[in-house]
C-alpha cells in the first residue's frame, strides 16, 4: 500500500543536491566521502553526490569483510568505474577478526555492529585525509525502525536521503541511472550468508512503508491503520520497532544543569553565529 509515496522527481533531484551543495559548503568543505556497498542506498547517494558537486570531490570507500557477497564488491568497483570517483579499498577482516579472537562467543548482532563501527571509523579517519565530509546513506525506512546501528552506519554529517522511504529511494534510482542490478537485488547489510533486511524484519519495505508513512507522516492510530487494511500484529511490531529504537535518531542526552543545554535549548544549526 504505497500509493501516498508518490514524489515529484524532479522536484526532489533538485532539493537534495541543492541540500548536498549548502550544507557541505557551510562548515567549509568542498568534498564528500561515500562508504560503498554495492547495494541500493549507497549507490544513489553516489550517484547525488556527483550531480551534486562534480565526481573530482566524491571519494568511495569500499570496506569488505571476509564473509561479504562478492557480487556486492564487483558492483561497488563497477559504479566506482561508472562515476569515475577517487576510492579507498580496505578489508576490513584483519581488525574484525583480532577483537574477536578475545570474544569467540560473540553472536551475529555483536559483529555485525562491530563491522559497521569499523567500517565508520575507517570512514572518517579517511575523510581528515581527504579532508571530505562524511555523507550518510540511511533511509527513513531504516531510521524509524532502527534497522541501523548507532556510531556505525547511521552516523554522518549530512544525510541527503534520510527522508526517503526504501520504496522512493528504489523510484529514486531509475531517475538516476543507477544500474538495474543494483536496484533490482535484495535488500541487506550483508553481514552474513543469506541475510536480508526484509527476512530480519519479518515483512518486506513495500508492506512496511505505507504503514510508516500512515503512522508517521499522517499520525494515524493504531486502529485507523487497521481500517486502512493493515495487519494488527504487524502495526504492533512497527510502533514497537519505532519507539525502542528512538535512542539511536537523538543525540546524547545531556543532563540539564544551566540555563541553556545543548541539545535542549541550545540547538542552532552549525553555522549559528555566523
Amino acid at each position: 500500500m504505497t500509493e501516498n509515496l508518490g514524489l515529484d522527481y524532479k522536484i526532489t533531484l533538485g532539493l537534495l543536491t541543492a541540500f548536498i551543495k549548502d550544507e557541505l559548503a557551510k562548515p567549509g568543505f568542498s568534498r564528500l566521502i561515500v562508504g560503498l556497498s554495492g547495494g541500493l542506498d549507497s549507490a544513489v547517494v553516489a550517484y547525488l553526490s556527483v550531480k551534486a558537486i562534480g565526481n573530482e570531490n566524491v571519494v568511495a570507500a569500499i570496506m569488505p569483510y571476509k564473509s561479504s557477497n562478492l557480487e556486492n564488491i564487483k558492483d561497488a568497483h563497477e559504479l566506482v568505474a561508472a562515476l569515475g570517483i577517487k576510492k579507498y579499498e580496505v578489508d576490513i577482516t584483519p581488525q574484525v577478526d583480532s577483537y574477536f579472537e578475545r570474544f569467540p562467543d560473540a553472536n551475529r548482532d555483536r559483529r555485525g555492529n562491530k563491522m559497521a563501527r569499523e567500517r565508520m571509523s575507517i570512514l572518517y579517519d579517511l575523510s581528515a585525509k581527504e579532508r571530505a565530509l562524511v555523507i550518510g546513506t540511511s533511509n527513513k525506512s531504516e531510521i524509524l525502525l532502527g534497522y541501523g546501528t548507532i556510531f556505525g552506519d547511521l552516523a554522518c554529517a549530512i544525510n541527503p536521503i534520510g527522508d526517503l522511504y526504501k520504496t522512493q529511494v528504489r523510484i529514486l534510482a531509475h531517475h538516476l541511472g543507477v544500474p538495474e542490478k543494483i536496484i533490482a537485488k535484495p535488500p541487506s547489510a550483508d553481514l552474513f550468508e543469506g541475510q536480508t533486511d526484509e527476512g530480519d524484519y519479518g515483512f518486506s519495505y513495500q508492506d512496511v512503508d505505507g504503514l510508516l508513512y500512515l503512522l508517521v507522516d499522517e499520525r494515524y492510530s493504531p486502529a485507523q491503520c487497521e481500517k486502512a487494511g493493515y495487519d494488527r500484529a504487524m502495526i504492533n511490531k512497527v510502533i514497537d520497532m519505532i519507539v525502542i529504537n528512538q535512542f539511536k535518531r537523538s543525540t546524547p542526552l545531556i543532563a540539564k544543569l544551566s540555563s541553556r543545554t545543548v541539545g535542549l535549548d541550545f540547538r542552532y544549526p552549525r553555522d549559528w553565529g555566523k
